[in-house]
């Protein structure tokens, strides 16, 4: 039978937002349980804060089969991923943000899809909501045009460039069940098989945050097919470096600068 790890790493999180994402990620494991495509599920919570009342908070969304990674000080998102990853002793891997709402039927809808592709290493979902209904969480390669308009440039601008966004983010390919093989995928979910993210080492630790996901989703591609499929739906409600502060903006050029001297630049 399949066993699924998750890991989701919190820094001073928005508690009612993370309590939603618990709920929800139990409703959906015990979907899932219920028709047969897992066996059961682990959750490790990576606490980058020093946050009291974690293991309590998961606890009132029966998560027994919790681990509470802590002490370690803020790492950063990929290295806390890296923590959990590398004890864990499933089949199945998913990388969670705790700011997303899975929808019930999306992780029996997954594994039911990596049963029938054994090929896909990595599933990716759509996203609900907003006023295009539903779309892919994926990307092109990047410029640092599309990165500067998508992350900072006001909304009258970004409408200027909606078809040069549009095709950035592969809404042209949003009417398809399954996108095979897009660039990138998000990481505010990632469902992997744990043999292909053990084979890539997990996140590159050098970045702290932002462009870790770019990364391994380039790396990811070289070694196994990515899917983004359809029916695999959640709502993530995130926001943008620029709508986080100077910090954030800050960080989010550092890990750009990173990003790019690794893969290549690529200006407009």
């Amino acid at each position: 039978m399949t066993l699924l790890t998750i890991s989701l790493v919190t820094y001073h999180p928005d508690i009612p937002m993370l309590r939603d994402t618990l709920a929800s990620l139990r409703v959906a494991v015990d979907h899932a349980v219920a028709r047969g495509e897992i066996e059961g599920a682990r959750l490790t919570l990576v606490d980058n804060g020093n946050d009291a009342g974690l293991a309590e908070l998961a606890a009132e969304n029966g998560w027994a089969e919790l681990r509470l990674i802590t002490g370690q000080g803020n790492v950063g998102f990929g290295r806390g991923h890296n923590l959990a990853i590398e004890e864990g002793v499933a089949d199945f891997h998913l990388i969670l943000n705790p700011d997303v709402y899975i929808l019930p039927e999306a992780l029996s809808r997954a594994f039911r899809f990596l049963g029938q592709q054994p090929a896909c290493g990595l599933l990716s979902p759509s996203i609900v909501g907003g006023e295009d209904g539903w779309h892919f969480l994926c990307k092109r390669y990047p410029s640092l045009l599309g990165l500067a308009l998508r992350g900072f440039a006001p909304h009258w601008l970004r409408r200027l460039f909606r078809g040069f966004m549009s095709r950035y983010e592969m809404k042209q390919e949003g009417d398809q069940a399954v996108l095979w093989d897009p660039p990138i995928v998000s990481g505010c979910f990632m469902l992997w098989r744990r043999d292909v993210l053990i084979a890539l080492k997990g996140f590159d630790p050098r970045f702290f945050l932002y462009f870790e996901d770019f990364d391994i989703s380039l790396r990811a591609g070289k070694v196994t097919r990515v899917a983004a499929v359809a029916v695999v739906r959640i709502a993530h409600f995130g926001g943008g470096a620029a709508r986080k502060g100077w910090k954030h903006v800050r960080m989010f050029a550092r890990s750009a600068r990173l990003f790019f001297g690794l893969h290549g630049w690529k200006w407009i």
